[in-house]
């Protein structure tokens, strides 16, 4: 990470206004690439990064809120919340927000994950100041009427009953729930049809005003902009909304704490009158902010990213198991996830597990070759960079950095990491990770003897 040290700025007005922080926190070549930050007073921090050679301008706000600080009783409610700020605003309709952005030729859009929440809109650079006063506009002055919760609860009904037909999505929530249990990273992001309709427009206020504090943001904007002017735009925009009410107050610090998994080993199935038998094995992963995710990245990368991967190439194209094959990497503030899934028909799901348990432990026990390694650290570099192509990416980076990590790295800093992973640090990562018994989630229509078997997969 390039870093530069603060430099205040004041504004000035017919009254004397608190004083900004602005910092560079990477510096580009000619201004491209370069990422600032301030932070406003009242704790507001807007981070951007500057591509002069676009046309294009993605805003964003993230939220430090998601599913896991939810109660139990508020299941659902961070992505209700999502839903309903689009709804409007005391000076926008609903109508309103969308035609604004649709006027233009942009797109606006949101998601709720585990621990944060983001609302962003991809315009031209020259409707930038549009789509500011837009997302600004619905982060602080919505008004979550009761006609609003009743009309978009039939909506995120929807939304759940649609995830519970594609079970290929399903069994993610499964196998989330088999390594965590009842424990808030457990749940369901979406909530469940109990609790979405349980929930009240009075206790989805009450969380609105509690997490979506100037302190708990983060503004990012991405593209051919001015670093001043999105601050400016910025705001002007909280300030009207009588936003940034504490000149002293901090932004909150990246999530911290512990939590422990639940047991290794365990099993859980889900029967459903499928074509396929849908699968997760995996077991406890690393934190996001663990050193060892670099290596960790590479492992994932050879053993499930790509055609080249070894169980792409034993699964489907060596025997034909399966069409879909892959592992993926989780990491949250404390814990992570490590996790293979397939898709198969039912009568194969053994022969799949089979094969998979055995080039973990296979894996976990005598480690990559070094050609395996390199081809991985090759193809996790250029899918890294291919990555941050468009506005949209380059906005979800450093918000997500500014929110999870509180720093900032540039492109070339984080290839270097990549780079500098050795095999042995792949083969000591996937000792500790591959080594642990692994847990597994299936949906399909599964027989008896088929069910009893599965818990001999995991043994």
């Amino acid at each position: 990470m390039t870093s530069r040290g603060f430099k205040a700025t004041a504004r000035t007005s017919s009254e004397a206004r608190a004083v900004a922080r602005t910092q560079t926190l990477i510096k580009g070549e000619n201004g491209i690439g370069t990422v600032r930050r301030t932070t406003l007073p009242g704790g507001l921090r807007i981070v951007t990064e500057t591509l002069p050679s676009v046309r294009s301008a993605t805003f964003g706000i993230w939220a430090h809120v998601g599913s896991r600080d939810e109660t139990p009783a508020l299941g659902g409610a961070t992505h209700y919340l999502e839903h309903l700020l689009f709804k409007g605003t005391a000076t926008r309709s609903a109508l309103d927000i969308s035609a604004a952005v649709d006027a233009v030729g942009g797109e606006m859009n949101a998601f709720t994950a585990k621990e944060y929440t983001c609302y962003y809109a991809r315009v031209l650079d020259t409707d930038l100041p549009l789509a500011i006063d837009v997302v600004c506009d619905m982060l602080t002055g919505s008004v979550i009427r009761e006609e609003d919760v009743d009309v978009e609860r039939g909506a995120i009904l929807e939304e759940i009953a649609m995830t519970e037909d594609d079970p290929g999505d399903c069994v993610h929530d499964l196998f989330a729930h088999t390594m965590f249990g009842d424990n808030p990273l457990g749940r369901p992001v979406l909530g469940t049809v109990d609790t979405v309709n349980a929930l009240t427009a009075d206790r989805i206020r009450r969380f609105y005003k509690k997490h979506y504090d100037p302190t708990h943001l983060v503004v990012a904007c991405a593209g051919n902009v001015d670093h001043n002017k999105v601050v400016r735009q910025v705001r002007a925009a909280f300030e009207k909304a009588g936003a940034l009410k504490d000149p002293e107050a901090q932004p909150i610090a990246p999530r911290g704490g512990r939590r422990a998994l639940r047991t290794a080993g365990r099993v859980e199935l889900l029967g459903r009158k499928t074509e396929q038998a849908h699968i997760v094995l995996g077991m406890p992963g690393l934190a996001r902010t663990d050193e060892r995710r670099w290596a960790l990245g590479v492992l994932n990368t050879a053993l499930g990213g790509g055609m080249s991967s070894r169980l792409f190439q034993e699964v489907r194209e060596k025997r034909g198991l399966a069409y879909s094959v892959y592992s993926y990497t989780s990491g949250f503030a404390d814990c992570g996830l490590f996790g293979v899934y397939a898709g198969c028909r039912p009568s194969q799901v053994h022969d799949v597990l089979k094969i998979c348990r055995d080039e973990l432990d296979q894996v976990a026990a005598h480690g990559l070759p070094d050609d395996e390694i390199e081809r991985a650290i090759g193809q996790l570099k250029g899918s890294t960079v291919l990555g941050l192509e468009d506005t949209g990416a380059l906005m979800n980076r450093i918000g997500k950095s500014e929110l999870c990590w509180g720093e900032q790295m540039s492109v070339d800093d984080m290839l270097s990491r990549i780079a500098s992973v050795t095999p042995d640090d792949v083969r000591s990562v996937a000792r500790d990770i591959l080594g642990r018994r692994p847990s597994l989630s299936v949906i399909g229509p599964l027989k008896d003897k088929q069910a009893a078997r599965l818990h001999e997969a995991v043994a």
